[in-house]
């Protein structure tokens, strides 16, 4: 197990004071929870990031793939056949890939995001063959999903190397 030190306790971040619209708070809500899981696997040490730590086989650098995953199927319009999978990452993908390709993912999804100026309008990502959620849908789905990920995921760095903290 271990051992909690000051080096690797992090101050929490509180929560987004965001605009009064609608849009302003399910966003900035997003892009905190995007934020915090980030920068929670950033840094994890390898092979540690992608080793089970519970039965379940969950693992820190799975969770975050899965969540790119995610976001590209909800707003850029993806196509996943096995979300299974998508909770590993590939052998050859370092921490620092897996990172750097959520955080181009968010990027992309927040630029079609900034188009959507009504939160009833279906989300603009082509889908084929499946129904296209409202972008309100959408966004509470993905602070929904990306909020309980997180939460796994201060657990699994925390039983890696003590990090704590958002």
């Amino acid at each position: 197990m271990p051992t909690v030190t000051r080096g690797n306790r992090r101050r929490d971040t509180p929560p987004p004071r965001t605009g009064s619209s609608e849009t302003e708070v399910l966003r900035g809500f997003l892009d905190y929870l995007r934020t915090s899981i980030a920068a929670k696997v950033d840094g994890a040490a390898e092979p540690r990031a992608r080793t089970a730590a519970v039965p379940s086989g969950t693992n820190l650098l799975g969770l975050l793939n899965h969540l790119t995953f995610v976001e590209r199927s909800l707003f850029l319009g993806a196509d996943v056949t096995d979300w299974q999978a998508t909770f590993h990452a590939a052998p050859t993908d370092s921490v620092a890939d897996v990172v750097a390709r959520y955080r181009q993912t968010v990027q992309r999804a927040n630029e079609v995001l900034d188009g959507c100026t009504d939160l009833a309008a279906p989300v603009p990502a082509p889908r084929t063959g499946r129904r296209t959620p409202s972008v309100r849908w959408a966004l509470t789905h993905m602070i929904e999903e990306t909020g309980r990920h997180a939460g796994h995921a201060d657990i699994l760095r925390e039983l890696i190397d003590g990090a704590t903290g958002r």
